[in-house]
């Protein structure tokens, strides 16, 4: 990438030689087999800390490597230390990079790069954007993002934890939960009540906050799928200067729905088109294919991850030509979470109680990860219900749902 104006052929090539140099080529795709490989299937990992940290290191590595090779932020603004290429030469990319045998990611690395990144990128001051946007970009420093609480789940503004101005510093006091990947993060992207004596979703404020800053506690939860991705993160008188604040005083809630429009977008994933082939293969193995109700359900459940596909791959067209998130990333995260539960129920239909005892036998209890999985994932990012609610308000122009509590203070709400 020595010219900094390449033709997209000249990048490609330039792009090929350079994976070919550092990664394995990955085998041409043969037809599975019933019982060979791995038949995990699970929508949450289900690891140890030290394998889970091992899939963060790896991932680390691998996207310090593509920087140092000047691959890791080729649509990025030079301004943001990018190298400022049309948004064709990034998918370029990474259909390339698909071809060979890369590091798996971890959902701690999207976090960090595409919606904390962007939301620093669209709301942090220069010196903010100069101290922190090359070390995310690099993940020298990894982030977790501090929404939700136990009170303040599917209704995000009505969050408690308490920010409170001290001079130049402001001091944090309180919970949230649902943190992924926390126990990897040096930084998080919290969101807190600065005041409590206007409307809810007027008193938000967003800050920067390291996460080995004294009073900072995480605490693992262990999830019904098996893993411990998720945990509680508590504060306690934690300090931090007013210069680790996003946006102005009172603009969190602006804050937090910039990076939820990324979440919703992200959130909507691949359509699940890679649990279909083992669905598939589930059915041949146990000779349903000619049952006419399940023949039935499997063609309804291809149409529907299909399709869900088509509009992920819309939403991430989008965001990659620089559109700002809208409604539509709400469409893509329910169909999503609708396609894991439609998967779910055919492969209870499939396997019946097969599916709840591990009887050792390959590619039945596996599936069990998704089930367990599923309820929560269609909380993550928004609940179902809260995404039906933007997409009929945005998207249909439906009457807005009453809301008494819009107009009043967050310290009387907490009193009723």
């Amino acid at each position: 990438m020595s010219d900094p104006t390449p033709t997209l052929h000249e990048f490609v090539d330039g792009a090929r030689e350079w994976l070919a140099a550092n990664v394995p080529l990955r085998p041409e795709r043969v037809e599975r087999r019933w019982g060979e490989g791995s038949d995990s299937v699970a929508v949450f990992h289900n690891m140890t800390f030290e394998e889970e940290k091992a899939l963060v290191d790896g991932a680390r590595e691998w996207q310090q490597r593509k920087a140092d090779a000047g691959f890791h932020s080729i649509d990025w603004a030079p301004e943001h230390g990018g190298a400022g290429l049309p948004s064709s030469y990034a998918r370029a990319f990474a259909r390339e990079e698909a071809r060979y045998l890369v590091p798996p990611s971890h959902e701690a690395m999207g976090i960090t790069l595409d919606l904390i990144g962007p939301t620093i990128r669209a709301w942090g001051t220069p010196a903010q954007l100069e101290r922190f946007l090359g070390p995310l970009r690099r993940t020298d420093e990894m982030w977790c993002q501090l929404f939700s609480e136990p009170g303040a789940g599917s209704d995000l503004a009505r969050l408690a934890t308490r920010a409170v101005r001290d001079g130049d510093e402001w001091v944090l006091d309180g919970q949230k939960v649902w943190t992924s990947g926390a126990r990897h993060a040096d930084y998080g992207y919290i969101i807190c009540r600065t005041d409590p004596d206007v409307p809810k979703h007027v008193g938000l404020t967003a800050f920067l906050v390291p996460m080995h800053a004294p009073g900072v506690e995480v605490r693992p939860l262990r999830q019904m799928s098996g893993g411990a991705s998720f945990n509680e993160v508590f504060f306690d008188g934690v300090r931090i200067s007013d210069d680790l604040r996003l946006g102005g005083v009172g603009d969190g809630w602006r804050v937090a729905l910039t990076t939820l429009g990324f979440e919703r977008g992200a959130a909507s994933g691949g359509g699940g088109t890679g649990r279909w082939s083992q669905v598939l293969m589930l059915a041949r193995h146990l000779e349903r294919t000619d049952d006419p109700v399940v023949r039935q359900r499997l063609a309804a459940l291809s149409t529907r991850l299909t399709v869900s596909s088509w509009n992920n791959q819309r939403v991430t067209a989008g965001l990659r030509a620089g559109q700002t998130p809208g409604p539509e990333g709400s469409i893509g995260k329910l169909a999503y979470t609708e396609g894991l539960r439609a998967t779910g129920d055919v492969v209870g239909l499939l396997l019946g109680p097969l599916v709840t005892a591990d009887t050792g036998e390959w590619g039945t209890y596996a599936w069990s990860e998704v089930i367990t999985g599923t309820p929560g994932y269609r909380i993550a990012g928004g609940s179902d219900e809260v995404q039906r609610n933007i997409i009929g308000e945005r998207v249909l122009g439906l009457p807005h749902e009453p809301r008494v509590d819009r107009d009043a203070a967050f310290a009387d709400l907490m009193r009723q």
